[in-house]
């Protein structure tokens, strides 16, 4: 017993998803219609991506990146750097897919130069960057993606609806970067030994160029919004078991099992007629407030789904879905998948994680919440 609250203490965000999950079951009974709306997709896309990079960090494909970025002689150019992969990356490879990407090459990196009082801030802009990052296109976020498919849009119209708080948030992330070596705005990153960017052995080769042609089909499916996913997820499994069959071992089910149960907390929720009824009276005309607060129950795109029925002004809903990761973990599960990287690498250090995480992006928050209001007044619709 005390193996398992032990467990359970350390897996935080594995115990929180576990009880919603649970108490959402006595909400809504268990039925084949509320499994069949859980978003299975996204649980598969997460499973392919965690699978890959787990080979690409056994091959250590990253080894350019790590190699340019070495060269950064500047704490807050490197910073600027890697957050603004994170920021422009989102836009295409989706925000939970960008950290996966470089959340870890930040922690090799500063790990490098004995910088690691810096890791928990900048992977927490990192945080920032990909929710601010990928709001901009339709397939930036999950959320982003469904309400797009419903609105009739154009993407050239989505983009132009989302450009002005995508182009504010990236001016106020250069600030906060700044603003983090403002005692030393020159500091030098340290990064002077060049082994720890790895060697490429000869015999990885052909691993290597595998996991590359397994991550690009990854990446067109996720694009190309493909109906036949499903058939892709077991294919992807199958070629990293041929390639490296360990692999499957050191992907991160406990991320994969968190997700599934806050889905299923949304889609109980979803399916219980007194809370419909509720939503439909209290959401319109308040969809940017609505999507924030529910997100920090459901995380932001279960919300976004529960949501979009009873919303008029489409494009104020996606707005507050997409500030809603910054008030807390909960608020998009692109957070959730940060702390995990972390505490992977640093056990017992949660909490510690959640207090600078809360901390930094509810000043983020403060900044972008009112401008952000002020232009979602203004309706997403088709011309």
């Amino acid at each position: 017993m005390k193996k398992v609250i032990g467990y359970l203490k350390k897996e935080l965000m594995l115990t929180v998803s576990v009880l919603a999950a649970v108490i959402s079951l006595f909400i809504t009974p268990p039925s084949a219609e509320l499994f069949s709306n859980i978003d299975w997709r996204t649980l598969g896309t997460l499973f392919m991506m965690l699978t890959v990079l787990e080979g690409f960090k056994k091959e250590n494909i990253f080894r350019p990146v790590l190699k340019l970025a070495g060269k950064l002689k500047s704490m807050a150019v490197l910073s600027l750097f890697l957050v603004f992969s994170v920021f422009f990356s989102s836009m295409f490879v989706t925000n939970d897919i960008s950290l996966i990407i470089f959340v870890p090459l930040t922690i090799i990196l500063f790990r490098a130069g004995n910088k690691e009082k810096y890791i928990l801030p900048v992977i927490t802009m990192e945080n920032i960057a990909a929710i601010r990052g990928s709001l901009l296109t339709p397939f930036g976020s999950p959320q982003n993606l469904f309400i797009f498919g419903q609105s009739g849009v154009s993407a050239w119209q989505f983009i132009l609806y989302m450009l002005p708080v995508w182009a504010i948030s990236g001016a106020l992330l250069i600030v906060f970067v700044l603003f983090l070596y403002r005692k030393n705005i020159k500091e030098k990153t340290s990064l002077t030994d060049p082994s720890f960017a790895g060697e490429w052995k000869k015999e990885g080769r052909v691993r290597r160029i595998a996991y590359l042609a397994v991550f690009a089909a990854v990446i067109a499916a996720i694009i190309s919004r493909t109906p036949y996913w499903m058939y892709i997820v077991p294919l992807v499994a199958s070629a990293v078991f041929v390639i490296d069959k360990s692999i499957l071992i050191k992907t991160d089910y406990v991320l994969l099992l968190t997700f599934l149960c806050f889905f299923i907390f949304s889609s109980s929720i979803a399916h219980n007629e007194s809370i419909s009824g509720f939503l439909k009276d209290a959401v319109a005309g308040h969809e940017y407030v609505w999507g924030i607060l529910l997100s920090q129950l459901i995380s932001n795109v279960p919300a976004g789904i529960v949501l979009y029925p009873f919303s008029i002004n489409k494009g104020a809903l996606l707005y507050g879905l997409d500030s809603a990761g910054l008030c807390s973990i909960i608020g998009s599960l692109a957070s959730v998948i940060n702390y995990r990287i972390y505490v992977r690498e640093y056990p017992g250090s949660g909490k510690k994680f959640l207090i600078v995480f809360t901390l930094i992006s509810l000043l983020f928050f403060a900044f972008v919440v009112v401008p952000g209001y002020f232009i979602s007044l203004t309706p997403l619709q088709a011309n």
